[in-house]
């Protein structure tokens, strides 16, 4: 799992070591040299895990797609941004908590009034 690239669809096998990466900064942290660039590339697709090589000289829209499963590999890269977050109360308040401080107006449904009815029947 790559903590740079967070949609990452491909491994990459590096040429200089033969070790899979998910991208060029994990073969930059693990590894003591660096990234042998060549234009013949081999990618492992992390949908079907079948492996396939594209040549990036002639890189097509086609391409872009993995040959077996069709999987768009070719994404705008999402990374993880550091965020500050403030530890403290839950904002979020369950609506069923909440009492209603308001004062309502009683309705009066009937031509006397309920309260006063024991007075008047007797």
């Amino acid at each position: 799992m790559c903590k740079h690239v967070l949609n990452a669809q491909v491994s990459i096998r590096a040429p200089c070591c033969r070790k899979w990466f998910d991208c060029a900064e994990c073969h930059q942290e693990q590894e003591d040299h660096q990234l042998l660039q060549k234009f013949d590339m081999t990618f492992a697709c992390k949908k079907c895990r079948k492996c396939f090589r594209k040549d990036t000289q002639e890189f097509e829209e086609s391409d872009e797609y993995c040959p077996h499963c069709d999987n768009h590999f070719v994404l705008e890269a999402k990374t993880s941004k550091p965020t500050l977050s403030i530890e403290g109360e839950d904002v979020r308040v369950d609506a069923r908590m909440i009492k209603d401080d308001r004062v309502r107006i009683e309705q009066q449904r009937t031509i006397f009034d309920v309260k006063d009815a024991a007075d008047r029947l007797g």
